[in-house]
């Protein structure tokens, strides 16, 4: 029940995603003085509509996009005796961009929104990565097997704190080799036993502190562990010196979630940009996928595969998850939309900057501003774009159906 109800529930925030996208072309359209015929949501066949002012909305069966019809967006629009004037393709360049922005904008409104409730709500993971000591702590002797993996009982002071390291400090090497994070400090110390110097920067001064490593059993990765072939820790005795890593995730006030919200939606852009650009070399995976091979977990998603993990984490009471995947898909559509490419919006921005270069130079050298560009002969290139993003969007869905990322066993 609580699965179909996360399907339901990132369905219907997909479709709001779409619906605020639309609205923000046709709300900047309206405000800068252009006349937006219709707004609806879906494809197909039409469910219903109604008119308000000179507008008429409504909604489609296919619930796979949606449009806004600004009057007059090339000049091979036909155009009524009232929209002549108001023709999208008649207004100064930086209108043009600004409605045809609008609909970014609203993605990136939106997931920066949902950043802001996961930070107050929930928490962002800590982006801090250097080996930052959070506390010191005694050395429990043994650790539990799966599924909890506790510590057990101990008391006194650990290694670190009897050799003087304080919280806060910040260890950036063991023995002279450098530990730039967390993750460095904890394996360059599990192979120890005896006394190691570890290198502290404390106040702005550098500080060498002997610290005499404890043995202890621990569960720790599997060396043959890999990502396609998952493998269960093992257990080992292991150095350690007592010491607590930073929290995964901080949790703010609201003052306080507006500055880590705007890092956070920061580092989200960069994954984005790169995951933008790992697409095409997914194809391989995509069909391997749907040919019955094993689906990894950064393959694309479709719509419904991104409804389907939303189920998923829904069910596991993982609503920050969530939360955090409806934002990133929402920087996701508006980073996908910028990209210089008919039909999609940065392709309409693309066109009227060239528009704006080329009456520039054509001023300089004496003539009267061109034309509106001829978009029947960018039409070839657009329906290369159009077939290709739909073979993928195809191929996407269709792993989704056949073969879903299943993110809990």
């Amino acid at each position: 029940m609580v699965f179909a109800l996360g399907v339901l529930l990132f369905a219907l925030g997909i479709g709001a995603s779409i619906a605020l996208h639309e609205a923000g072309h046709m709300w900047t359209a309206k405000a800068l003085g252009m006349k937006v015929r219709r707004y609806y949501i879906g494809f197909g066949p039409k469910i219903f509509s109604f008119r308000r002012g000179e507008t008429e909305y409504g909604l489609k069966a296919v619930p796979a996009g949606g449009f806004c019809d600004i009057a007059g967006m090339t000049a091979v629009d036909e155009l009524a005796p009232d929209e002549v004037d108001r023709a999208m393709y008649k207004q100064k360049a930086w209108k043009r961009i600004v409605v045809m922005s609008g609909g970014i904008a609203m993605n990136f409104v939106l997931g920066i929104v949902l950043v802001f409730v996961l930070a107050v709500g929930w928490g962002l993971p800590n982006t801090e990565t250097r080996a930052v000591v959070a506390g010191t702590v005694c050395v429990a002797p043994s650790q539990g097997p799966a599924p909890n993996y506790a510590l057990a009982e101990c008391s006194g002071a650990g290694p670190a704190e009897a050799a003087g390291i304080r919280e806060g400090d910040v260890i950036t090497a063991v023995n002279g080799e450098s530990t730039p994070t967390f993750t460095d400090l904890v394996r360059k110390t599990q192979p120890l036993t005896g006394t190691a110097d570890f290198t502290v920067e404390r106040d702005g001064q550098t500080l060498v502190i002997p610290v005499q490593v404890q043995q202890a059993q621990r569960y720790v990765n599997n060396p043959d562990s890999t990502e396609s072939d998952p493998k269960p820790p093992v257990s080992q005795n292991v150095g350690a010196i007592g010491i607590q890593a930073p929290p995964r995730v901080v949790k703010y006030s609201a003052l306080g979630a507006v500055p880590a919200s705007f890092v956070y939606t920061g580092d989200i852009f960069v994954q984005t940009v790169h995951a933008l650009t790992e697409m095409p070399g997914k194809v391989v995976d995509l069909w391997t996928a749907v040919t019955g091979g094993e689906r990894a977990l950064d393959t694309p998603i479709s719509v419904v595969g991104a409804s389907v993990i939303g189920g998923q984490v829904a069910e596991q009471g993982l609503w920050e998850v969530f939360i955090g995947l409806l934002a990133t898909l929402n920087f996701f559509l508006g980073i996908f939309n910028l990209l210089p490419l008919l039909p999609l919006d940065g392709g309409h921005i693309a066109v009227t900057i060239y528009e704006k270069i080329r009456n520039w130079i054509r001023r300089l050298r004496g003539l009267g501003a061109g034309g509106p560009v001829d978009y029947m002969k960018l039409m070839p290139i657009t329906y290369v774009v159009v077939v290709i993003g739909g073979a993928y969007m195809l191929l996407t869905l269709t792993a989704d159906i056949v073969n879903p990322i299943k993110l809990f066993p």
